[in-house]
C-alpha cells in the first residue's frame, strides 16, 4: 500500500516503508482516511496453575492464550506467572502500559498469598526484608506478613516491586522453606478480587498511570 502511494504522513504521499513514526503523533491516512492507534485496554485474568504465560510452547503445553481464546492473541502479559503459579496476571495491547507497570524503578508493588514448608520466622522476614543474594541476584520483600503458622508449614502475604524470575520461590528456598502453594492477589491496585480461575474481565486503566508514564 506504501510502494502504491496509498499512503500519507502528515498530508504528503509517503512511498518509503522504512520510514519510522511515531504511532502518537503521526497523522496518518490510508485512501484518504485517517487511521490511528489502537485504543488501550487492560485486561484482568485469572491465571490457572498448570499454564505457560507465553504466546507458544514449543513442548505443546498448555499456555494462557489456550485457556483466554483466539480473541486475545494480540494480547501481551504484562510481566510473568510461572507454570505453577495461580492468581492475578495483567495483559494489554500497549507495550508503553507494561513497560510503566514493569519498570522496577516504578517500584509498583505486586502481592502473593504464599505457603511453604516448615515455620517461617520472625528471623526469616527480617533476612527476606533485607535482602538476599541468590545467582548474582539480590532478592528482597518489600513487605511480609504472616497469616498462619505450625510446624508443618506457614501460610503468608509478600509484596514485591520487582519482578525477578521465580523470586519468591528462590528467596524463600534462600531460607530453606520450599514454596508449596503461590498466587498473586494484586497488581498495583487492580485486585484478583473473585474473579474464578480461567476467567478474565477488561477494567479502566487508572488516570494516574498514563501521566506518570510520559513524565
Amino acid at each position: 500500500m506504501i510502494v502504491d502511494g496509498q499512503v500519507k504522513v502528515h498530508g504528503a504521499v509517503e512511498v518509503n516503508p522504512k520510514r519510522m513514526v511515531n504511532p502518537d503523533t503521526a497523522h496518518i491516512e490510508i485512501s484518504g482516511k485517517k487511521v490511528g492507534k489502537e485504543k488501550s485496554v487492560l485486561l484482568l485474568f485469572h491465571k490457572p496453575k498448570g499454564v505457560l504465560t507465553t504466546k507458544r510452547d514449543p513442548e505443546g503445553r498448555k499456555t494462557i492464550y489456550d485457556v483466554l481464546g483466539a480473541e486475545f492473541s494480540t494480547f501481551h502479559a504484562v510481566g510473568r506467572l510461572d507454570q505453577q503459579t495461580s492468581g492475578l496476571l495483567l495483559l494489554t495491547n500497549d507495550t508503553k502500559l507494561s513497560s510503566f507497570l514493569t519498570d522496577p524503578q516504578n517500584e509498583i508493588p505486586r502481592t502473593y498469598l504464599v505457603t511453604v514448608r516448615g515455620e517461617f520466622t520472625v528471623e526469616d522476614i527480617s533476612q527476606a526484608l533485607f535482602g538476599i543474594k541468590d545467582c548474582g541476584e539480590v532478592l528482597k520483600a518489600k513487605k511480609i506478613e504472616l497469616i498462619k503458622v505450625n510446624g508443618k508449614e506457614s501460610t503468608l502475604t509478600i509484596i514485591l516491586t520487582e519482578g525477578k524470575n521465580r523470586e519468591i520461590r528462590r528467596l524463600c528456598l534462600a531460607l530453606t522453606h520450599e514454596v508449596t502453594s503461590l498466587k498473586r492477589t494484586k497488581f498495583g491496585e487492580y485486585l484478583l478480587g473473585d474473579l474464578k480461575v480461567g476467567e478474565s474481565k477488561f477494567v479502566e486503566i487508572l488516570k494516574a498511570v498514563p501521566k506518570i508514564q510520559q513524565k
